[in-house]
């Protein structure tokens, strides 16, 4: 049975906010958010004395066997419940495309997002967008010189602004019913220590990518979109050595949330696989977390998963292990493709760890959609 429905704290805000000001007022001083957006924020930095949200990568637009039917998502059909936090994927919407790199309209994302915030869950975006130098995707990384064609006095400058306008419509587009603006988990230009996206570590200077946050953040908050939280979430190349980690960090001016993205992978029937995955989780979230607390953010496990999930006990022995013991606010898996068998990182009725998983919902610690009821509050 699952345990009693988790009501976040009312935390006070290290904000000054009114409470007699409109629902989407800016909050006094130079936050230029919403109170919704303020108010996450708030809730997120304390969530992890409670437990920790569970994140699912496009869980309510298809899954194992299934695409684009109202009222599914593979998790809810195994534990009857929606994942604390959902996240989806902007690629394309540079394009003025109508649906993303993965084919998912973008208008259903819009309509996923708003349902995810009316049932008092939380909301992440990525952003895959295309090279704007070599017009292939992101994982085009045959030339070193696009990051430096889109910063300011570059090449493709007006261009990349043309695509952050693009963003900037959709994001300022997330509205209820009742006028409320989303409040989003915005996570660009992640895993950088790598080098497979054209941003990565070997395709820009220090100096180049940090001029490519500074970039993002500003012209978006110059055109109007006061609803994100910025999420700076780099691989496990760290290795557990903070200056590595933070070698890129565009600033604690820019970023809310310290990030992680780090995957299990190995043979399924050599146990050091989930040891390895273990230990080097532990030292890796484990430095983000330590900065974090440093530095008045909020850490999270951005990105993990173990395709097709071939031992069943990873979600308690591995991954709800380290979880368990670190002051994260969210963890989230990636995830279930309809169109590539055994792209998988969560449960589907009649999968080997659904009973595993179920054990996990039923923590005390792991959050699920009817958990919360108040982080926005």
């Amino acid at each position: 049975m699952k345990k009693s429905y988790f009501v976040v704290a009312a935390f006070v805000s290290v904000f000054s906010v009114s409470c007699n000001s409109p629902k989407n007022d800016e909050v006094a001083g130079e936050s230029f958010r919403t109170i919704e957006t303020e108010k996450l924020l708030s809730n997120l930095i304390n969530i992890h004395t409670q437990g920790y949200l569970y994140g699912h990568h496009d869980d309510p637009v298809y899954g194992v066997g299934w695409s684009y039917e109202d009222n599914r998502s593979d998790v809810k059909d195994v534990c009857g419940d929606y994942p604390g936090l959902m996240t989806f994927d902007l690629g394309h919407i540079e394009l003025g495309d109508s649906v993303n790199l993965d084919g998912v309209p973008f208008d259903l994302i819009r309509e996923e997002t708003i349902n995810q915030y009316k049932r008092g869950g939380v909301i992440s975006y990525s952003w895959h967008l295309n090279n704007p130098l070599t017009e292939g995707d992101s994982w085009d990384v045959s030339d070193s010189t696009v990051v430096v064609s889109i910063l300011k006095g570059g090449a493709n400058h007006e261009k990349f602004i043309s695509w952050l306008d693009k963003l900037s419509v959709f994001l300022n587009s997330l509205v209820t019913e009742d006028g409320v603006k989303v409040p989003i988990i915005f996570r660009p230009w992640h895993e950088n220590t790598g080098s497979w996206f054209w941003w990565g570590e070997k395709l820009c200077s220090v100096e180049q990518y940090k001029a490519l946050w500074t970039l993002t953040t500003d012209y978006l908050k110059a055109n109007g979109v006061n609803n994100l939280l910025f999420a700076y979430s780099p691989g496990s190349e760290a290795n557990g050595v903070k200056e590595k980690y933070l070698e890129r960090y565009p600033g604690d001016e820019l970023i809310d949330i310290l990030g992680l993205d780090m995957y299990c992978y190995g043979d399924p029937n050599d146990p050091l696989t989930l040891s390895n995955y273990k230990q080097g989780l532990s030292t890796n979230l484990g430095m983000v977390c330590e900065i974090a607390s440093e530095n008045g953010k909020v850490a999270a496990l951005t990105e993990t998963g173990f395709e097709g999930i071939p031992v069943a006990e990873w979600w308690t022995s591995a991954f709800q292990a380290v979880c368990d013991s670190l002051p994260i606010a969210y963890a989230q898996t990636w995830r279930n493709a309809h169109d590539k068998p055994g792209h998988f990182y969560a449960p589907y009725p009649g999968h080997a760890s659904s009973e595993e998983f179920i054990k996990f919902y039923n923590s005390p610690k792991s959050l699920f959609a009817k958990d919360l009821k108040n982080i926005y509050k």
